[in-house]
């Protein structure tokens, strides 16, 4: 996942360079060149965006652990992202005021106060546009945010079951093994008291046996 990141990260850092660079030379064009630069600019930048979503879905595949660091570089995009298009907003206005600037010609020279006042409104109008965006980007941060302190309550849960699974399973393998070691006993008992039974019996019989050859012994004697 990290290495399809770097590469969206390489093509954006070439898309924003070139329009950069073609932001700069809006304001110095003029008629259909400086329409096609908009226009080229304005498409380059969706492009951006798509690369920003991109980067956005890889780092919630990354593991939790090392996503931190692939959020503050996503960040650091959006924030350039965000001036990228603050500065083609700024070039368009340029843009447009030329554009009327030549086709009114003289009369355009005697509203210029007209045309302060609209580039004012707009300029107004831009920013509480942009404070929108990041309200926006701010609510969809906070969104994120909630969704992966969901994910690490899930997986903990996950893990905090699994753990007493396992410890179940622990307990449930000690009392086979007291078992086991119970019956292992009583077998033991058992083949301790026949061993002494087998032993008592033995020193019987050979007492028995012994006290008979005495007896024969002594009896075999007397008759002699």
């Amino acid at each position: 996942m990290s290495s399809d990141f770097e590469t969206y990260e390489q093509d954006f850092g070439t898309i924003t360079a070139e329009v950069t660079n073609k932001i700069g030379k809006i304001p110095k064009l003029s008629g259909e060149e400086k329409t096609q630069l908009v226009l080229n600019v304005d498409k380059q930048l969706e492009e951006v965006r798509e690369l920003l979503e991109q980067m956005d879905l890889e780092v919630r595949e990354i593991p939790i652990q090392s996503r931190a660091m692939y959020n503050s570089r996503l960040k650091s995009y959006k924030q350039e992202m965000e001036k990228l298009e603050k500065d083609f907003k700024r070039s368009r206005i340029a843009y447009s005021d030329e554009v009327r600037n030549e086709l009114l010609g003289d009369d355009a020279i005697s509203s210029e106060g007209q045309l302060i006042k609209l580039r004012e409104e707009r300029a107004h109008l831009l920013d509480n546009t942009e404070r929108l965006e990041r309200s926006s980007r701010r609510l969809e941060a906070g969104y994120q945010i909630a969704v992966e302190t969901e994910q690490v309550g899930q997986e903990i849960l996950s893990n905090l079951h699994t753990d007493r699974e396992k410890i179940q399973r622990a307990r449930e393998r000690l009392r086979e093994t007291d078992a086991n070691l119970g019956k292992s006993s009583r077998i033991l008992t058992g083949m301790l008291r026949r061993i002494i039974q087998n032993r008592v019996l033995v020193f019987v019989l050979g007492a028995f046996i012994l006290l008979t050859i005495i007896l024969a012994i002594y009896l075999n004697v007397r008759r002699h």
